[in-house]
């Protein structure tokens, strides 16, 4: 992770951001979140650099409170940094109002969360609509069969979630989050709730979103060459292989990385890394 220049000034002497780095799908720059005032203080994210390409696959993993929750949420602009910059496929969302928000995350952004978040009352294809809905588009039914088709659930359209497995409920959300297609998908811990055997069917979607392009962007000749961006967090090492990279958080802060990890690999990483952890927490008692 590379160091970051200093702010330029304005000519009121009030700091201006410096512009976002070309050909970056998330950057953050000097993210700090805080929790609460004076000695009782948590600080859950201590100063956050990373740079994160277009068309990448990233996984997350950390200990039990090393701030891998609040660096999602703060990435995907879900929470707002106590101190900081994000910048989402190079616009910049700290300090943007919440109805510019609401509109980036629908417009730009999918979501894929370890409890599904389908609405019960809707089938599977009003779920899978449901961002194009709240974006104010076109309720694309045809689109909405292609994604469907691509998660292997072309059949199950007019289902109610009620009536799907875990597994099949989970592929719908992946649906859901490609319907837009969105820049960036923020995944948190999608297979945590699926069985082995169904979770890697899952990866498999969201490894293949990644490694797809898009086929649509502001490039010469129509569309970018790379697919979506994953920024996933997990507990799970053999989750975790399906990445690019690994990124390993510890109180607020990454702790290093690994490129393209077998599962055996991860989890010896992760667990000296809570072994350290562990030992730190222990001497500063």
């Amino acid at each position: 992770m590379r160091l970051r220049s200093g702010t330029r000034q304005k000519a009121d002497d009030r700091p201006e951001a410096p512009a976002a780095t070309p050909g970056l799908a998330v950057e953050l720059r000097g993210v700090r979140r805080r929790y609460g005032r004076g000695p009782g203080a948590v600080h859950a994210l201590a100063g956050v650099d990373l740079a994160l390409p277009r068309g990448t696959f990233t996984a997350v993993m950390g200990p039990s409170g090393s701030g891998k929750s609040t660096f999602l949420q703060c990435a995907a602009g879900l929470d707002q940094p106590s101190a900081g910059s994000v910048y989402l496929g190079g616009t910049e969302i700290t300090g943007m109002s919440e109805n510019r928000l609401t509109e980036l995350r629908r417009s730009r952004l999918g979501f894929v969360f370890q409890a599904f978040n389908l609405l019960p009352s809707l089938t599977v294809e009003q779920n899978v609509l449901l961002p194009l809905r709240l974006a104010g588009q076109r309720q694309d039914r045809r689109r909405a069969a292609e994604v469907l088709a691509r998660v292997g659930l072309a059949d199950k359209a007019r289902r109610r979630p009620g009536e799907l497995s875990g597994g099949q409920q989970q592929r719908v959300a992946v649906a859901r989050a490609l319907v837009t297609g969105p820049d960036v998908i923020f995944a948190d811990e999608p297979t945590g709730a699926l069985d082995t055997g169904t979770a890697a069917e899952v990866l498999g979607l969201l490894r293949h979103a990644v490694d797809t392009p898009t086929g649509s962007g502001p490039q010469a000749g129509g569309g970018y060459a790379h697919g979506a961006t994953v920024v996933m967090v997990t507990h799970d090492p053999a989750a975790a292989a399906w990445a690019d990279q690994v990124l390993f958080l510890a109180d607020g802060t990454f702790a290093g990385g690994l490129e393209r990890g077998s599962a055996e690999q991860i989890a010896a990483r992760m667990a000296t890394l809570t072994a350290r952890t562990g030992a730190m927490a222990g001497a500063a008692a």
